[in-house]
């Protein structure tokens, strides 16, 4: 069994659930208020591209936790990543925030206090004991098989600790999300060892019998199960877990995620729906696809072009219609500030790294020449152009991992919506849909002039 080396006594001051009782209450009152208020109100309008595109650009459900605008990049709770490296907690001997302050911010809205952040280590820690037959079921998975794949089994076989699918019945709907966040904060108290099992079970094989050490943080506890011995990826791996920990709430992993919670399923289960949206080659291997693109751009002009050859290469590399991986972005108009965050980690850690060198030469590159050629929405870096190559760098080469290492982050911003997707009692998803014929009748039916159930609306807007 793996389980916590020490258990220190519980911070009797601090409560996550107790401080998030009040904000609870007064997030409740603030809804009500504008349901009152403005539940008439249209804020949006749909047209025929958007049926057949993926409901791109459809403002379509509620997300607390955070919001990308253009210019500004990311706000967690309102907060920009300049902030949150300003102002989050810290290792006593590190320089970027601890995620386990992310975890407090995003579930309260509240920026932590330094007791804050050490009470969620201390949960994390003191809850981290993984159940035998979870390892058990892990143990015989084979070797070969996809680690995300891997870490969706692991997870979903928690499910049997889940007290909101236990108690549910006997407490009032209320009361649900305090389940769900009990739930939520024993997922994320395990989430990192089953995370550490699927590394050690496909690269290392290797069975591990590991006592997570509640002296260390989240992140260096995880790396320590992996292998890992530099303090410096200790550090890279806080900074990989704070910023990639949310992104709105529309996104494939999170819309599942809150699709399957709105049936009232379990953080477990729900949360394995997302992960396995996650593990699509369209949403969480973007930074997977810079390494191979960055090879193959090493491959033909060596590890220290010049600008110069870069430009061309890239030139010749967009001819046939490719794309440059790790630039561009759905709503970004400017360098993702997540970017900025690991280039400057870069910068301050990593000295003569050949890729880390290319990674900043690209960045003086590519977003001029994108700019020259044609219309690009958005010729900026965005996250992934950076991090694959940061945990390259420390070692962690096997970069089919990286999209669980994805999900170990991601999972802060996941379950935090759903605690509060429990909170608001938002009722079950279910949108109404429409054949192609069914949609060519309505649209022959609006310009007559009548909605979809026929009423004459030139009549109702002359009356």
């Amino acid at each position: 069994m793996w389980k916590a080396s020490q258990h220190s006594k519980s911070c009797k001051t601090v409560s996550l659930e107790k401080t998030m009782e009040e904000i609870v209450k007064e997030q409740r009152e603030v809804v009500k208020q504008v349901l009152l208020e403005h539940g008439n109100t249209v804020v949006d309008t749909v047209r025929v591209s958007q049926l057949y595109g993926g409901m791109r650009g459809i403002l379509g459900f509620m997300c607390e936790t955070s919001r990308v605008l253009p210019k500004e990049g990311i706000l967690f709770r309102g907060h920009s990543i300049a902030k949150i490296e300003e102002c989050l907690p810290r290792a006593a001997d590190g320089f970027v925030p601890l995620p386990e302050g992310m975890i407090w911010l995003l579930m309260t809205g509240k920026l932590p206090t330094q007791e804050e952040v050490k009470y969620i280590t201390k949960y994390l820690n003191e809850h981290s004991t993984l159940p035998e037959y979870v390892i058990a079921v892990m143990d015989n998975l084979p070797k070969d098989l996809h680690p995300m794949t891997h870490f969706a089994i692991g997870l979903q076989a928690l499910q049997l600790n889940s007290v909101m699918l236990k108690e549910r019945k006997e407490h009032p709907k209320t009361e649900w999300w305090k389940l769900a966040l009990r739930d939520s904060m024993d997922l994320l108290s395990k989430i990192t060892l089953i995370a550490a099992h699927a590394y050690n079970h496909n690269y290392r094989g290797e069975k591990i019998c590991y006592q997570v050490d509640c002296e260390l943080d989240w992140s260096a506890n995880f790396t320590k199960m992996t292998g890992f011995k530099n303090p410096k990826f200790d550090e890279c791996m806080r900074m990989y877990l704070t910023i990639h920990a949310d992104h709105e709430g529309g996104n494939v992993s999170a819309h599942a995620c809150h699709l399957v919670g709105s049936a009232l399923a379990d953080p477990y289960i729900s949360f394995v729906a997302g992960l396995n949206g996650l593990a699509g080659p369209l949403h969480g291997l973007a930074n997977q696809e810079v390494l191979t693109f960055l090879n193959e751009l090493i491959r033909d002009v060596g590890k220290a072009p010049t600008d110069e050859q870069v430009l061309n290469w890239l030139k010749a590399w967009l001819k046939p219609g490719k794309v440059i991986p790790g630039y561009g972005h759905a709503v970004l108009r400017v360098t993702d500030p997540r970017f900025t965050s690991q280039e400057n980690f870069a910068k301050r850690n990593i000295k003569d790294d050949a890729m880390v060198n290319l990674v900043h030469q690209l960045y003086r590159v590519v977003p001029n020449y994108l700019k020259s050629v044609k219309k690009v929405n958005s010729p900026y870096p965005n996250v992934d152009a950076h991090s694959g190559v940061l945990l390259s760098h420390y070692g962690m080469t096997q970069n089919d991992f990286y999209t669980v290492l994805f999900g170990v982050s991601r999972a802060i911003g996941l379950m935090s919506q759903l605690v509060w997707a429990r909170a608001f009692m938002y009722p079950i998803e279910r949108p109404d849909t429409i054949t192609t014929d069914g949609l060519l009748e309505l649209i022959k039916v609006k310009k007559e002039g009548k909605d979809k159930h026929g009423n004459d609306t030139k009549d109702a807007k002359n009356k």
